[in-house]
């Protein structure tokens, strides 16, 4: 059941326009559902957070992906690490940035999403200075470049604080297109960095501040491998800034903690993380561990890492707001079901692909494989993240029906509430893979890693089916 609201008043239209909702303000009177106040008001500042949420978001990726691509070329210059040392490398990042969602979830709520996302983003400046600098020095030790690593994977937390503040800013006819969007151009991150990195590396394109070269003894060239973490610095800095003077805080998105852990007592909480730890966590730890896998798969057969890596995260941000979109029109349960087949289906390609024995595999089976893997994971992506709200919303709604108008707007507000929670607690859990998917290839045989996901894509289908999209789930979405 859904609240009905009633019909704004022409004396009511007209005090909207009065209202000044000025950048950097915190906003206290907040109504998407109230279609005159939305017209007028609501769509001109929801849209002015999104699309400042967005870049820097996508910079929070970008951080926590770097290693995806640094770690590529660390050998090259002289570093000297083992393939399980890269791998590993490439991992560390996913337990900062899982952990710290955890925090990053509870946090926002608590200091306000305007301030937080300003400070989430002017902090990731440290992790790219000090990468900038080791990287000048095939001395660094081991073990300072992993702690870089666990640090630059905080950028990988900005994520939950962003998506459970822009869906308070969005109707719920708009929240899956809207969270689509912030979510699938953030994940660009992934791409961008996978993209951009290894092209600024080859030239002193950021002058003598930079630094001087290292030499790629495998391809008898110089680069500056330092270029790769001091581009962004100057980003994060003028978002940082954007962010502080142009979001807003809602006082509606306003909640102490000792409000929000009755989430752990929900079990779709609990559900709906798993459901994302398949969508989710396959996206970001493919993107971590793909530009390895083709290095020491395909690499000898003439194939660069980083000419082909970055396509399949593309695809896959791009995917997610494609998700959110068709889960707004067909409904989420059902797309989410589409992505856990499609994903499977995908990596029995990839697995069959793969060199083995004395066969050096097929590359564009394989790469064509994951790209379709990153599509599906993107649907589900964005499915899920329109699911959430609905069910807290329907579940809250039918609590309260027959109870009043005081009662409803109060279950509505506490639906919004804990929707936000679930997403980012479900993001936190989901962030994960990135270190679980580069580390399970680190430990084992990269054919018994992927069997292991198909399966629990199997227990994702059946949960989805059973608790959302059969005729007479619980909780349809």
């Amino acid at each position: 059941m859904t609240m009905s609201l009633p019909t704004p008043t022409p004396s009511a239209v007209r005090s909207h326009r009065k209202e000044t909702y000025k950048p950097g303000a915190v906003i206290g009177d907040w109504r998407p559902e109230d279609e005159g106040f939305w017209q007028i008001t609501g769509r001109r500042v929801a849209q002015r957070n999104l699309w400042i949420s967005i870049p820097a978001l996508m910079l929070g990726f970008v951080v926590w992906q770097v290693w995806s691509v640094t770690v590529v070329k660390l050998n090259d210059v002289g570093f000297g690490f083992s393939k399980s040392q890269l791998f590993w490398l490439t991992a560390i990042p996913g337990i900062t940035g899982g952990t710290f969602r955890i925090l990053y979830t509870f946090i926002g709520p608590i200091f306000g999403e305007r301030k937080f996302t300003a400070f989430s983003t002017l902090v990731l400046v440290a992790p790219m200075l000090w990468l900038g600098f080791a990287l000048q020095d095939t001395g660094t030790p081991y073990w300072e470049l992993a702690l870089i690593a666990a640090v630059c994977g905080i950028g990988g937390a900005n994520f939950a604080s962003s998506m459970a503040n822009i869906g308070f800013f969005f109707p719920k006819r708009e929240k899956g297109s809207a969270n689509g969007l912030n979510g699938g151009l953030g994940n660009l991150g992934v791409s961008v960095v996978q993209l951009v990195a290894p092209l600024v590396v080859t030239a002193a394109v950021l002058g003598p501040p930079a630094g001087g070269p290292q030499h790629d003894a495998k391809q008898n060239t110089d680069i500056w491998l330092q270029n790769g973490a001091f581009l962004w610095v100057p980003l994060l800095v003028i978002m940082a800034l954007l962010a502080w003077f142009l979001m807003n805080d809602l006082k509606v998105a306003a909640a102490p903690f000792s409000q929000q852990k009755i989430i752990f007592r929900r079990k779709h909480n609990w559900l709906m993380t798993w459901l994302y730890v398949g969508t989710f966590g396959s996206f970001i730890g493919f993107a971590a561990g793909l530009p390895l896998l083709i290095k020491n798969n395909f690499e000898a057969q003439g194939y660069e890492a980083t000419t082909y890596a970055w396509i399949g995260p593309f695809i896959g941000a791009l995917m997610r707001w494609a998700g959110g979109w068709l889960s707004d029109r067909i409904g989420g349960a059902r797309v989410t079901m589409l992505s856990f087949v499609g994903m499977a289906a995908a990596l029995v390609v990839v697995i069959f692909a793969l060199p083995a024995g004395g066969d050096q595999g097929s590359f564009w089976a394989f790469f064509i494989g994951f790209l379709a893997a990153f599509a599906f994971s993107g649907l589900g992506n964005g499915s899920t993240f329109r699911q959430i709200p609905v069910i807290f919303r329907e579940q809250h709604m039918r609590q309260a029906q027959g109870q009043g108008p005081e009662a409803q707007a109060a279950a509505l507000k506490q639906s919004e509430m804990e929707a936000g929670a679930v997403t980012g607690f479900s993001s936190a859990i989901a962030a994960y893979g990135f270190f679980f998917i580069p580390a399970m290839f680190a430990a084992i045989s990269v054919t018994n890693a992927l069997w292991m996901f198909i399966g629990f894509y199997a227990t994702c289908l059946a949960v989805c089916w059973w608790f959302y999209a059969r005729k007479g789930a619980e909780a349809p979405s």
